[in-house]
């Protein structure tokens, strides 16, 4: 029952059902499948997301039978309008294009119809329908792209129309699956996208027969597929006159069939035109028929002159070129205000049961077949639209200067029809583009209100992409209007439907802007709403991490003898980190020499270990191959240096692995491993040895290094010396030469030479160099007089209370040595001089 006349809708299915009253319920609350989630829909406190249980899905979809297409193309057909019927106009000289399309269209062939708006594309695909229904397996679809940018709707659609699935939206892996199936003629009527999302269209349904009816400015497929092309032009001269006499309903005179001819001339022969001049005429001639009469009664008796009688002449060429101003001018005055409103709505006329009251006449719900039969209108899939380049002419003579006014008017009419709960929202989906309209010409606190109440029932009728588009607007305009709690549930519906089609990133930013105005709001119920849709997110983000296998090594296949002794070493292999080589295994076990163990797999290898000896079963078992293992020798080594190889090999070679051979008695193999652990460990002492003395030997060479100029260093009987910074002052007094008698020089000695052998393993310390040196100090500032240069060797001291103590700090920085004496002390080191 309509709430708006109190008739009955014919949109509604007439019988019994349409009389039960509506159930009264506090909010329309719906619940739908979409993917692995179940999203309800709830008008009040948004809607709420969960995982599908499992088991609980609904399973494969069934396709529709013969009689269920039927009563499907039946309800895509536009409603019966009231008053005056409208007669179908009968196709024109289109016998040629319909014969080729039909033939192409059973060979398996896509076709593009490209003809320029009112050339009849609609009409043709009318009469395609009628003559394919028996060609493919699941019959003739059609689909509008009026308005659909991206192909994922008009997927979503052509599943819906094909499969029984009337409360379940299936995510996009599924859904391709799905329509691959899909075998049928798809008559695509005003087709807006192109390129790359006409390419993914057609290659997301490869057994599909597309007509593709388009305008010349749509772009074509980008990979240019095999799509024939069928070009729609003007009809001819006679074709022109057989459709304007047919509009009329009579003969033309010969001044109706020359303005016929120049009229074809300047509109190309384009049919719309000359439905358009048909109008004018029978409005003409209605126009004249009236005054004849009129003029047949008497006069009245207050009337003092008789009426002049006026004959309505031809339109001119200009008025039946761009005749929408003086059609509108001669249709009723409610047919004028659904013009005005259209206007307003970008072109969008609203269904006619809601013309009533956004008109506030009872009977301009008839205007919809008036203007239709005027040719102001035309079909776009069950509802009705401006004509092409109407609402331009209309526009210009000044119908538009109350769009604002109309605007909100229509969107709180549409506001409260929305959100009451005895309405569809199949029929809400139905008038999704006249309500997206509204929405966008109303002011800030209509578009919030009706914003609220149309999410929800679009979300109902799984027309995800107007419920997409209305809530954008609606967060927007509750915004700029300061609306905080609305614009958090925007922004909360917003998350989930990102949510629902796996965009991730934007479901997290959206919900947590939701959970913040909500927190800041206090609303604890729709915080913990958000929350748990946020929970969702980021277990599906987890998910969606490429996690590797459980990795399970396969225990090698030795002696029970050897196995004991491998085990610690298998288990052990899995707890170093990603890239980690393990240890090698015993020779001869038949296993790689080298296992890399990823580091998250730890506890899986730790758990098998701890198992014991739990069999493993062959699937759950991951074969490792090698990763550059070392080729070894199959015998014992007998030399140190085979010994020495075998620890410390120079390059890795490439991996070989040896065949398979039996496993050895228990007692040689035992005595092998021991006398191999015994060598290995001979080889680890020699090399630990070995190391020692050239780290000894690299220490005690790097003291000898000399520097070009050593600091000066002056020695006193009872207290250490320590170096002094390079460079003389001008306080300084020139160095003394020593004496040669007293100091003679000692002989140099091999460098690096030391007293003893260091202990292995540790740092020899280091001793002051024997190397005569032979340095020029620097004269001070104050004197004039040069200074010779002075050359000493170091002298050992007689003495044996003479001690060399190295400072700590000169061994760290400076390397050089300090020392302490009871008489004459002498202070060396390297680069330095010795100062009596």
């Amino acid at each position: 029952m309509d709430r708006i006349q109190g008739q009955a809708d014919p949109e509604e299915p007439s019988g019994g059902a349409a009389a039960l009253p509506a159930p009264v319920a506090p909010a329309r609350v719906v619940t739908l499948t979409a993917g692995d989630f179940v999203l309800t829909v709830n008008p009040v406190d948004g809607s709420e997301i969960e995982p599908l249980r499992p088991g609980t899905g609904a399973g494969r979809p069934a396709k529709r039978d013969a009689a269920a297409r039927a009563a499907r193309d039946a309800a895509a057909q536009p409603p019966v309008l009231p008053g005056a019927p409208v007669s179908a106009r009968p196709l024109r000289a289109r016998e040629e294009e319909l014969e080729r399309l039909v033939r192409l269209l059973g060979r398996g062939r896509s076709v593009r119809l490209t003809g320029p708006a009112g050339s009849g594309r609609s009409a043709l695909l009318d009469a395609v329908a009628a003559q394919c229904a028996g060609l493919a397996p699941d019959g003739v679809v059609r689909l509008c792209g009026h308005g659909h940018q991206q192909p994922a709707e008009l997927l979503h659609t052509l599943y819906a129309t094909v499969y029984e699935a009337s409360d379940a939206r299936p995510d996009r892996i599924e859904l391709l699956a799905r329509v691959r199936d899909i075998g049928a003629v798809v008559l695509l009527d005003d087709l807006e996208l192109g390129g790359a999302a006409l390419d993914e269209l057609m290659r997301a349904t490869p057994e599909c027969a597309y007509l593709l009816a388009a305008t010349p400015d749509t772009r074509g497929p980008s990979d240019d597929p095999h799509i024939e092309e069928v070009l729609l032009g003007g009809l001819g001269k006679d074709a022109c006159l057989e459709l304007l006499e047919a509009g009329v309903g009579r003969p033309l005179t010969e001044a109706e069939t020359a303005w016929a001819a120049d009229l074809r001339f300047a509109s190309e022969g384009l049919p719309l035109r000359f439905v358009q001049a048909a109008a004018l005429l029978r409005q003409r001639d209605e126009i004249n028929h009236t005054d004849e009469v009129d003029d047949e009664e008497e006069p009245g008796v207050f009337e003092e002159r008789p009426r002049d009688t006026v004959e309505v002449p031809l339109p001119t060429l200009a008025e039946g070129a761009a005749p929408a101003e003086l059609l509108a001018s001669r249709v009723s005055e409610s047919a004028r205000a659904a013009l005005r409103i259209a206007c307003a709505l970008g072109g969008e006329l609203p269904h006619h049961a809601h013309l009533p009251a956004l008109v506030g006449d009872t009977h301009a719900d008839s205007a919809v077949a008036e203007l239709l039969g005027c040719g102001l209108l035309t079909r776009v899939g069950p509802r009705y639209r401006l004509a092409a380049g109407v609402a331009r002419q209309l526009e210009e003579v000044g119908y538009g200067d109350t769009a604002a006014e109309e605007a909100r008017t229509a969107a709180r009419h549409y506001a409260w029809w929305t959100g009451h709960t005895s309405v569809d929202p199949r029929r809400v989906a139905a008038e999704a583009d006249a309500v997206l309209a509204a929405l966008g010409g109303a002011d800030v606190v209509a578009a919030v209100l009706l914003a609220r109440t149309a999410a929800p029932a679009f979300a109902a009728s799984l027309h995800w992409e107007a419920w997409d588009r209305v809530l954008r607007a609606g967060a927007e305009a509750a915004r700029k209007a300061g609306e905080v709690a609305e614009q958090a549930y925007f922004h909360h519906e917003l998350g989930v439907l990102a949510l629902c089609e796996g965009r991730l990133d934007r479901a997290r930013a959206e919900l947590e802007t939701s959970i913040g105005l909500r927190g800041a709001l206090a609303d604890k119920r729709g915080t913990v709403a958000g929350r748990r849709a946020l929970a969702l997110v980021v277990d599906r983000e987890a998910a969606e991490v490429t996690v590797s296998p459980p990795l399970r090594l396969e225990p090698p296949a030795i002696a029970p003898a050897i196995a004991p002794a491998v085990a610690p070493v298998a288990s052990s292999a899995a707890t170093p980190a990603a890239g980690v080589t393990a240890p090698a295994l015993p020779k001869g076990s038949g296993a790689s020499e080298a296992v890399t163990v990823r580091a998250p797999l730890a506890r899986t290898a730790a758990g098998s270990a701890a198992a014991g000896a739990r069999p493993v079963a062959p699937e759950a078992v991951t074969r490792v191959a090698p990763v550059v293992p070392v080729t070894r020798r199959q015998e014992p080594p007998t030399t140190l240096s085979e010994v020495f190889e075998d620890a410390f090999p120079l390059s890795p070679k490439p991996a070989r692995v040896p065949a398979a051979a039996p496993a050895p008695p228990a007692g040689p193999a035992a005595d092998s491993g021991r006398r191999r652990r015994a060598l290995l460990a001979g080889a680890g002492a020699l090399a630990v040895v070995a190391l020692g003395t050239v780290v000894s030997l690299a220490l005690a060479s790097s003291d000898t290094e000399q520097p070009a100029q050593g600091p000066a260093v002056s020695t006193s009987p009872t207290r250490t010396v320590q170096p002094s910074a390079p460079g003389p002052s001008k306080n300084d007094s020139p160095a003394e030469p020593s004496d040669p008698a007293v100091n003679p020089p000692s002989q140099p000695t091999t460098p690096g030479e030391t007293a003893g052998a260091p202990a292995p393993g540790r740092t020899p310390s280091r001793t002051p160099s024997r190397r005569p040196q032979s340095t020029a100090p620097q004269p001070p500032a104050s004197s004039s007089a040069p200074v010779p240069p002075t050359s000493a060797g170091p002298t050992p001291s007689d003495s044996p209370s003479a001690s060399a103590v190295p400072s700590p700090s000169a061994s760290a920085t400076t390397g050089t040595a300090t020392a302490t004496a009871t008489g004459t002390g002498t202070a060396t080191g390297p680069g330095t001089d010795t100062v009596q």
